[in-house]
């Protein structure tokens, strides 16, 4: 089992509203823990690391920038969402990613109420984000829908259509 790195500042987040009380230019510093403890975690459960270390910096901005659980963030790439699931509540549990009764490796709706949206490489990301958007603008919420997309998602017809 691989060793937990030291996270000063990532032991502050337990969910994203955690983190907008930091100051911008500790910003960097979160995600480089956040990296830290994606690796620590999925060297230990196997995983997807790739498309989650690409996406680090932008779930941090994501979060920081968003009034997420309210704005609704819909990853197309379930894969990519680790970052997003230590910083949403899960990350006393990343080291059960994928392993029975533990957590999933992408994102599920009754996991967390900050997974608006169940995915893995589906091109719903755009469609979704767009009925969640409308839904609010008919509700008159001021919420709004960020759509995720990446990886080989964007060869489907369906993000096009969207």
């Amino acid at each position: 089992m691989s060793k937990k790195p030291e996270t000063p500042l990532l032991d502050q987040v337990t969910f994203p509203a955690d983190m907008r009380d930091m100051k911008p230019t500790q910003l960097k510093q979160l995600a480089d823990e956040l990296r830290a403890e994606m690796i620590s975690a999925v060297s230990s459960t196997g995983g997807h690391f790739g498309s989650g270390l690409g996406v680090v910096e932008l779930t941090v901005a994501i979060h920081y920038v968003f009034n997420t659980p309210d704005d609704k963030l819909i990853w197309d790439v379930g894969h990519q969402c680790y970052p997003h699931k230590i910083l949403t509540g899960r990350r006393d549990r990343i080291r059960t990613l994928r392993q029975g009764g533990g957590l999933s490796g992408f994102t599920k709706r009754t996991e967390s109420e900050y997974d608006p949206f169940g995915a893995a490489h589906s091109s719903t990301s755009i469609s979704a984000a767009i009925g969640m958007a409308m839904a609010n603008k008919f509700a008159g919420k001021p919420d709004k829908a960020i759509a995720v997309i990446g990886d080989g998602a964007m060869s489907a017809g369906m993000a096009y259509e969207a």
